[in-house]
């Protein structure tokens, strides 16, 4: 989902090595469709096997992880399940952006226009059964613990925190954060740029604690679930017309509870705010316990090699360092 509060909550950045021993909960949805996004060629063409078949979730999976394990941050990736129908305005207005967006895309592409081209192409990327299966395979066969979500991954991830099988969710989204989730880390890139429609900016991974939002916001966690739900989520897109995160805000302060919070705009509230608050009141998750595999180098070879024509002598290089990773992990366990 999407929050929009970003411009609200206080946050601080973090270090690489801040993180090191720490397990973090990745939404695994956010990031694939990040790989997807990012992972193209000059003219907006993801990367693809021999038989043109995407491979930059895979790409990304990969290189990302190896990189975080070195680094010495246990990862956990989450995947969604299934959908809320509360869901269904928001699923239809993002396929709807996705249409316009191919077709701006094959207008580029009859114009020969190379930079509209890789802009559009951004806009209609899909996520497919087998890439999901592929990329639970993929990170399984790197040691990479995977967990499949009743419903909402993020969330799930939220509720992995809250029970201590990790130390902060991984996601660029607020939502984990709108259910408790104690600590929330975005910008998990090792990258140090990124480019945006006003030039390129630095970037470093930022984490956002929930005790600390709710202190210096002066509200309770009901109350930021109701500021949510004032600036629209993915169960009320929109929100409600006209207030946005200050004004949601000093709503929440002013009114206090939900009753009389939503009472107070009733007049402009064409949702049914009571069912969309118990999404994040009692969200659907499960408390299983987490399961880390054992690394397959053969199965990770057989993957990316042989079924998508990933460089060998690459691939190689980067399973060298995951190895000697397990190595010092298990060498530290000894003594």
């Amino acid at each position: 989902m999407g929050l929009q509060i970003g411009d609200i909550v206080p946050r601080k950045q973090v270090t690489f090595s801040e993180l090191k021993g720490k397990k973090l909960a990745v939404d695994a949805f956010n990031a694939l469709y990040q790989f997807l996004t990012s992972i193209r060629q000059p003219d907006g063409v993801p990367l693809m096997d021999g038989k043109r078949r995407v491979t930059s979730h895979l790409s990304g999976l990969f290189y990302r992880s190896i990189a975080l394990l070195q680094e010495g941050i246990g990862l956990i990736y989450v995947f969604d399940g299934e959908y809320s129908p509360l869901k269904g305005a928001t699923q239809k207005q993002r396929q709807e952006a996705k249409d316009a967006a191919q077709e701006k895309y094959q207008e580029a592409v009859e114009a020969e226009d190379v930079d509209a081209m890789a802009k559009y192409a951004r806009g209609f990327v899909r996520l497919t059964g087998e890439m999901v299966a592929e990329s639970k395979e993929l990170l399984e066969a790197l040691g990479v613990a995977v967990v499949q979500a009743p419903s909402e991954g993020e969330i799930q991830c939220a509720e992995l925190v809250k029970s201590g099988q990790a130390w902060a969710v991984a996601s660029q989204d607020y939502d984990a954060l709108a259910v408790g989730s104690p600590r929330l880390i975005q910008n998990m890139t090792l990258s140090k740029t990124r480019k945006t429609a006003s030039g390129v900016i630095y970037i470093a991974p930022e984490i956002i604690e929930y005790s600390k939002t709710l202190n210096e916001l002066e509200i309770t966690g009901d109350q930021l679930i109701c500021l949510a739900i004032l600036v629209g989520t993915d169960y009320n897109p929109g929100g409600v017309k006209g207030i946005g995160p200050k004004k949601a805000l000093a709503l929440v302060r002013e009114k206090k509870y939900p009753v009389d919070i939503f009472r107070a705009i009733e007049e402009r509230v064409d949702f049914d705010w009571p069912t969309v608050f118990e999404m994040f009141k009692k969200p659907q998750v499960h408390n299983e316990r987490v399961v880390f595999p054992v690394m397959n180098r053969d199965k990770i070879i057989e993957i990316l090699v042989e079924r998508h024509d990933f460089s060998r002598e690459r691939v190689q290089k980067q399973l060298d360092k995951l190895t000697e990773i397990k190595m010092k992990g298990a060498q530290q366990k000894l003594f």
